[in-house]
């Protein structure tokens, strides 16, 4: 049902009885304990009803604001190779050499190109030269997620398609004429589900459909398991969000890109084993060849599986990795610099889809 002044009253079942000589409606505004000098009726209910629901008017905002933007920044160049075989040589020019890179996912980082006229060579770190066999990566993405300075009343979220704005829940209801681009940060005060799906409630009578919403479910409650951590890293991965908790308070929020089946990421409760601002990760198997130069601040919290930056990523918010936690290069680097060895992982599924068989979690991951 569309939340509206209609039928915010027809929930009002016990309305204060009006004495025999009258009395005064109050003026619209919030009353959520009974007044003594006046009947909460009409708009009242309208406006007490979304108050309960967090919502005020105008909107109360997100205690929340954008980290610094200096954690975008990275010291490398990378280069993505084609799905051929690529040798490394010892000069520009050369057409053999000892190292080559199988057909795969693989980017380098390199620190020096060369035309020679016959052919463009990249200068990797190690020293040798690679063919341009494949394409420079010219913009990394920039997006990142919110600092809080506090935990806020109500869940929220970011959309990650451009949405129409409907006045009610279901999919033939009305559009407000409003559309919220991708990653637009909205906050969630209800969750209705019409027509089996599920919409989310982001004002007074506007509502999306919430498969196309990143939600963040706020809960400052540690994971069982974890001893009443004061600290811990929460991965949705229904809902493709990091969320970090410090002191039983939300500090931080993004959406991130976790395993795409049959590379899920593994639900459970783990704690960050070893930092590396730096990584090379990779696989030699022919048959799922990947190599990664300069993977940006990599936390392993599951075996191979880690929480990193994903130069290589362009959006965010639906799963597409070989098991990591992929994140933002700035969103990375919050992480990092904010959490300890030890920290608390929280990977969790609320759906239950992802599959928890230890035997389904062998092999390397990305």
């Amino acid at each position: 049902m569309p939340f509206s002044i209609k039928s915010a009253q027809a929930q009002d079942t016990n309305p204060p009885p009006e004495p025999d000589s009258g009395a005064v409606v109050c003026q619209p505004g919030v009353y959520l304990t009974q007044p003594d000098n006046c009947l909460p009726l009409g708009p009242s209910v309208y406006l007490t009803d979304l108050a309960r629901l967090g919502l005020t008017i105008p909107p109360t905002p997100l205690p929340a604001f954008k980290p610094d933007k200096s954690l975008t920044q990275l010291p490398y160049r990378y280069f993505r190779l084609d799905k051929d075989y690529v040798p490394v040589v010892a000069a520009p020019g050369d057409t053999a050499g000892g190292q080559t890179f199988l057909p795969g996912f693989v980017y380098v980082s390199y620190v020096d190109r060369v035309d020679t006229g016959h052919g463009v060579y990249y200068l990797l770190q190690s020293g040798g030269w690679i063919p341009g066999k494949g394409a420079r990566v010219g913009e990394i993405s920039a997006f990142q997620g919110l600092q809080f300075t506090s935990t806020p009343r109500n869940d929220f979220g970011w959309t990650f398609e451009d949405i129409p704005v409907q006045t009610a829940p279901g999919y033939n209801k009305p559009v407000t004429g409003r559309r919220l681009y991708p990653f637009t940060v909205i906050q969630i005060y209800d969750t209705q589900n019409v027509d089996g799906a599920d919409w989310n409630m982001i004002g007074p009578d506007q509502w999306v459909e919430a498969r196309k919403v990143a939600q963040v479910n706020v809960s400052a409650t540690p994971p069982d398991g974890s001893n009443n951590t004061r600290r811990w890293i929460d991965v949705n991965l229904a809902e493709q969000t990091v969320a970090v908790y410090e002191n039983n308070q939300l500090i931080f929020a993004t959406v991130v890109a976790t395993g795409v089946e049959p590379f899920w990421t593994r639900p459970g409760l783990f704690q960050i084993q070893q930092k590396k601002e730096t990584e090379t990760m990779r696989n030699n198997d022919p048959t799922d060849f990947y190599y990664l130069d300069n993977v940006p601040w990599t936390m392993y919290y599951d075996g191979p599986r880690a929480l990193h930056g994903a130069y290589w990523r362009t959006r965010f918010g639906y799963p597409q990795s070989h098991g990591c936690v992929n994140l933002s290069v700035g969103d990375a680097h919050w992480l990092f610099d904010w959490a300890h060895e030890g920290d608390w992982v929280w990977v969790h599924d609320p759906t239950g889809q992802t599959p928890t068989d230890p035997a389904l979690y062998k092999g390397g991951a990305y």
